[in-house]
């Protein structure tokens, strides 16, 4: 059991790289027990890579990542397999076997990680689909399913573990307004209900002010400000001002620098 003192998740000087090029400068982030964090940002702010380091995909070049205590940069793989039970995701296209039902597929990590009967794993799945209100639907296959259902389902498989992190990758993509503000309540009653720790991944204006706790806003790699939702709105940062006001971004062009850019590989 892990003190509440200590928190959900805790990041360090993490530092990534893709090949030569810097993707994260030293981010420092912490995410309370029980606590939403969304992370938002522009096009190639980092925020899907951030995800990725979130969830051990990828490893830094510098810092430390801890999930509930522990450096996931410095564990073994048997370690991680094992923390990884206490992890959720919903990823952004559901992520569903399309071979299998909905029952099915939320039951695969019960059926993965757990010594249970068949019987119980079955009436443990039914309930999870309850709980994201797709009780009836266990026997359709994810093409019958609207977008949002499948959402929900999504969420259904990520919480069959109870897990105490949970991760969103772009929940609201390609829903409907109802559909989006249906999936925000899921989320705060997943909070309330199961104390869970949740990191969002969005870009969505409207369903980040209604459930985050507080927001990390990155830009090009760098946090550019981690507050509550008044903090965030209230900013004066051109580069958050620019984000919440779906301002493109400009940026004024050194003709020199251009062109040596375009050319340095011909030389």
């Amino acid at each position: 059991m892990v003190s509440p003192e200590i928190p959900a998740i805790e990041i360090i000087k993490l530092v990534s790289h893709y090949g030569e090029r810097k993707i994260l400068h030293e981010i420092d982030m912490t995410v309370a027990q029980g606590e939403i964090m969304v992370i938002m940002g522009g096009s190639g702010s980092g925020k899907s890579t951030l995800l990725r380091h979130l969830l051990g995909l990828n490893r830094p070049t510098s810092g430390s990542v801890k999930l509930l205590g522990q450096d996931i940069t410095r564990i073994t793989a048997q370690e991680m397999f094992a923390l990884r039970r206490q992890m959720g995701v919903s990823f952004q296209g559901g992520a569903l076997f399309n071979s299998m039902s909905v029952a099915e597929n939320v039951a695969l990590p019960l059926r993965e990680h757990t010594e249970l009967d068949e019987n119980t794993i079955q009436i443990m799945a039914r309930m999870k689909l309850e709980v994201v209100n797709l009780n009836g639907f266990e026997d359709l296959m994810p093409s019958e399913l609207s977008g949002g259902m499948l959402k929900r389902a999504a969420l259904a498989r990520a919480i069959a573990l109870d897990p105490r992190l949970l991760f969103f990758d772009e929940p609201s993509a390609g829903l409907d307004p109802v559909a989006s503000v249906e999936l925000d309540e899921l989320i705060l009653n997943l909070q309330e209900a199961m104390g869970m720790s949740i990191v969002v991944v969005t870009h969505e204006l409207e369903s980040a002010f209604k459930i985050a706790d507080r927001i990390t806003v990155l830009d090009q790699g760098h946090i550019l400000l981690t507050g509550t939702v008044e903090e965030v709105r209230g900013s004066d940062h051109p580069r958050i001002v620019s984000l919440l006001q779906r301002q493109p971004r400009r940026e004024e062009i050194d003709g020199d620098a251009y062109l040596q850019r375009l050319t340095r590989e011909l030389a």
